[in-house]
């Protein structure tokens, strides 16, 4: 089966994005890790598969790198520009994910995902916070990222036993500055450190919000920028958007 694919990428988190509206791509979870795999295959952080859907403007089903299901959100936007170029949207979407129904708009060279209330923000201690924003997120402040080994001291936080029942935790480790937060992540699913984590991102920033910084927060990754922003609530955190690029990388295609 020869399959036709494009590549994008959302500041450095890239992805796969295959037209499935014919629902022929098969979901098996050894293929998508050989496509994701960068020696062996295509190489990317994660597999997006775009379909009709009966009553909205699309579905997008996403996998990470080893097969897994998590809510995306650079993945989410990638997934909006690619639904673009096969004509199913113009400037605006609401579409099915991983995790629900979801709006998604374009506005100038930014994308923005809007993201479901949050009203759990749980501060372990001065320094540690977790916070679920449709995917897990485990955040650690720290004084300077350079001297942070990311991925040892992410994959032993990742696998705590505190988060077994839920098969483990994104970790981001996130550094104050005046301006904007710079933040690393380790990322459950590609069991490594991505450029860029969306979810992470978002829940950094509600963690911003939580220590003072105003709506828009920016948000500094090893791929780009991001923009979260918010409304601050009684009860937490409501109309929340993850704005940043989506770009095609390029396009080809494979046998499968």
């Amino acid at each position: 089966m020869e399959l036709h694919f494009s590549k994008y990428q959302g500041t450095g988190n890239d992805f796969i994005l295959i037209d499935d509206r014919d629902q022929s791509f098969p979901q098996k979870i050894d293929l998508i890790q050989k496509l994701c795999d960068r020696k062996f295959g295509i190489g990317a952080d994660g597999l997006i598969l775009i379909q009709d859907h009966p009553n909205l403007d699309y579905r997008m089903i996403y996998f990470n790198s080893d097969g897994s299901q998590s809510l995306c959100g650079n993945g989410s936007r990638c997934g909006f520009s690619f639904a673009q170029t096969l004509k199913l949207v113009s400037d605006s979407a609401t579409f099915e994910t991983t995790d629900g129904i979801h709006q998604i708009r374009q506005d100038g060279k930014l994308v923005h995902f809007q993201l479901f209330d949050v009203s759990q923000l749980n501060q372990i201690n001065d320094k540690e916070w977790y916070i679920n924003t449709g995917s897990p997120h485990h955040i650690v402040i720290v004084e300077n990222l350079n001297d942070t080994d990311i991925v040892s001291e992410g994959r032993r936080i990742r696998n705590l036993t505190t988060y077994s029942s839920q098969n483990g935790t994104n970790v981001n480790f996130a550094q104050l500055l005046q301006s904007k937060v710079k933040i690393r992540t380790y990322e459950r699913g590609v069991e490594d450190e991505t450029l860029s984590c969306g979810t992470g991102a978002t829940a950094v920033g509600l963690m911003a919000g939580e220590l003072g910084y105003k709506s828009p927060v920016q948000i500094e990754t090893e791929g780009g920028n991001l923009e979260v922003h918010f409304k601050k609530v009684a009860d937490g955190y409501t109309d929340i958007w993850l704005a940043g690029p989506a770009e095609k990388v390029f396009e080809g295609s494979v046998t499968i």
